[in-house]
């Protein structure tokens, strides 16, 4: 996952993003179901259902897949979903946040306490790791898909706040507000992106051992591997 996983070049990447697309499908399932429970299935009146289509279409998911959605919403016997984030300090002090839509709070409760039983780390209190991270838009740009100076000048002019250089992906960041705006200002000039998302960016980085790195990165992958889990952020500097 880009900007917050920083190992994405391993070996596993090609994995990893197959993983978060069904993250993704996933995550707008739930707000479908979340959107009809709450305000009903007529778009026209549920601006947080349209919102959820909207996603639906620009992450490409079948059509078929939200109708099937909105009429599983309609059934009496659906519960609705709940946003939550725990907190969670892995090896070496790094920080870990995760993201969590669910029907069951003691199930991802007891799913965490498992995480930690298993790969280490400890639940912290609200707002202990939450406080070094701010939330930011991410697009993660092929370099093969624009010359650097060309994107630069687009973005900006668009309202981005910074681009980041990888082996090969630009990494944007933008503001919540802006993150529309600079989307639409790739999707005009015809920039394909591997990703577009708001993360949790961290505003401070914890450098580790090799050692401690692989047993973050170990419960970093069980909590991606949670069905009620979104997205995992972290601050470790790999």
């Amino acid at each position: 996952m880009a900007g917050h996983s920083k190992w994405a070049n391993m070996k596993h990447r090609k994995d990893r993003s197959d993983r978060k697309k069904g993250k993704i499908f996933s995550r707008i399932t739930k707000e479908i179901i979340s959107a009809v429970r709450q305000g009903g299935s007529d778009q026209k009146g549920n601006s947080k259902l349209r919102l959820a289509i909207q996603k639906a279409k620009d992450a490409n998911m079948p059509n078929e897949n939200v109708e099937r959605n909105i009429k599983k919403a309609s059934s009496a016997d659906q519960q609705d979903f709940s946003e939550m984030t725990y907190e969670l300090y892995g090896y070496a002090g790094v920080g870990i946040l995760v993201d969590i839509m669910t029907d069951n709070k003691n199930r991802i409760s007891n799913d965490m306490r498992i995480a930690t039983n298993k790969h280490g780390g400890t639940v912290a209190t609200p707002g202990a790791v939450s406080y070094n991270f701010e939330r930011k838009g991410l697009f993660r740009i092929p370099k093969t898909a624009i010359p650097e100076d060309d994107l630069f000048m687009l973005i900006t002019e668009a309202g981005a706040e910074d681009l980041a250089v990888e082996d090969d992906a630009y990494n944007v960041y933008t503001s919540v507000e802006a993150f529309i705006p600079v989307k639409d200002a790739l999707t005009k000039a015809g920039i394909k992106w591997e990703e577009a998302e708001l993360a949790m960016i961290p505003k401070t980085l914890v450098e580790v051992s090799d050692e401690d790195a692989n047993s973050n990165i170990a419960l970093i992958e069980y909590l991606e591997g949670l069905d009620d889990v979104d997205a995992v952020f972290h601050n470790m500097k790999v």
